[in-house]
């Protein structure tokens, strides 16, 4: 009854022993930021889809906005990150800054996580973003500050 079961390749091979005639096996769950775990999470460069309009939104309405969403990302990484991020530097962005940093929310939670911290390179839009620079000398947090989540 189970001699009609077939061995994958990979299996049949460790089964053989290690020999240099033997397949290569991919690991199906290669390790973070390998070549080969980059290369299977990496997705073609996507534009975020646009923004609601907010017409006549007041800058301390935006500023307000951007602390909760800074909060309130999704993954426990972004949301350290950015809310710690928005609670010491949006007080003191110009109404300029806010709105790029509205920008800058738009896109993916792991996209900014790993743009912020430099595991890889942001798309050509953000290249040469003074904002994004910010964030990333934040997220080096060279201080050794202990970082929690800050109150709405």
């Amino acid at each position: 009854m189970f001699h009609h079961i077939q061995r994958s390749s990979c299996r049949s091979s460790w089964l053989r022993g290690f020999s240099t005639a033997s397949r290569v096996c991919k690991d199906p769950w290669p390790l973070p930021h390998t070549p080969q775990h980059i290369a299977s999470t990496t997705t073609p460069e996507v534009q975020p889809i646009p923004p609601l309009p907010r017409h006549n939104e007041s800058v301390e309405t935006l500023r307000a906005r951007l602390v909760y969403q800074s909060r309130k990302r999704g993954t426990l990484e972004s949301d350290l990150l950015l809310s710690t991020f928005a609670k010491e530097f949006l007080s003191g962005m110009s109404e300029p800054e806010l709105k790029e940093y509205d920008k800058l929310l738009d896109e993916q939670d792991w996209d900014l996580y790993y743009w912020a911290t430099n595991k890889r390179n942001p798309p050509e839009r953000w290249a040469e973003s003074t904002l994004l620079e910010r964030l990333r000398v934040h997220a080096k947090n060279e201080g050794k500050v202990i970082r929690k989540m800050p109150g709405l």
